[in-house]
């Protein structure tokens, strides 16, 4: 079980308006979407991104989180964010199918970006109307998967906010996964930009 330690007291007072506003994207968490102060913050941390120009980017982290709250994380995709973040599981959850294929129509509709995860099978990308398919970025073995979605979260926006284009996001994100993903422990232990150099995508 996830322990989210003081992140549960998160309410719209730790929100700083001037961190958002300097900041391309805001990236929320959903393990925190329990507390009716956390929702708070979130709704509040989204309008100030948007009435500033930013982009609002929401990972539905864990697939129990979804049941618990899929009417209320689809109102969030559908209304205030901007980039969904999502495994196969999560998005099969939030929109109640067994088929992929129609959890990736929805979401097209419901978001102008997401990134949905599907472990070795890779990634697919939606941007603007379109999908995009990458690849999962090889390993000799997978030890411990723990940190693997924010990483790729991390590898992709790290594109996003340079400018890159949709399948290089793609991209970055599945290295920076494939590197945590290789080790025991959610952090990298090499370098992640001198990867990307090493892989042309920096």
């Amino acid at each position: 079980s996830t322990f989210l330690g003081a992140a549960q007291k998160l309410g719209p007072d730790d929100i700083d308006p001037e961190t958002i506003k300097a900041a391309a994207v805001t990236y929320m968490e959903g393990y925190l979407w329990d507390e009716p102060g956390a929702k708070e913050a979130f709704l509040k941390a989204a309008k100030i991104a948007h009435d500033a120009g930013r982009l609002v980017s929401l990972t539905l982290s864990d697939s129990f989180c979804v049941d618990r709250f899929r009417d209320e994380f689809r109102r969030l995709a559908r209304d205030e964010v901007d980039l969904l973040f999502a495994n196969e599981a999560e998005i099969l959850s939030l929109y109640e199918t067994d088929v992929f294929d129609d959890a990736l129509q929805q979401v097209r509709k419901d978001c102008k970006f997401a990134a949905l995860t599907r472990s070795e099978q890779g990634s697919v990308i939606v941007a603007d109307g379109e999908v995009h398919v990458v690849d999962a970025e090889p390993v000799s073995k997978v030890v411990d998967t723990t940190g693997a979605g924010d990483l790729f979260a991390a590898g992709f926006l790290y594109g996003l906010t340079r400018g890159k284009d949709p399948v290089t996001c793609g991209r970055l994100g599945a290295l920076a996964a494939a590197e945590v993903i290789s080790h025991y422990g959610p952090r990298p232990q090499v370098s992640l930009a001198d990867l990307a150099k090493q892989k042309g995508l920096a």
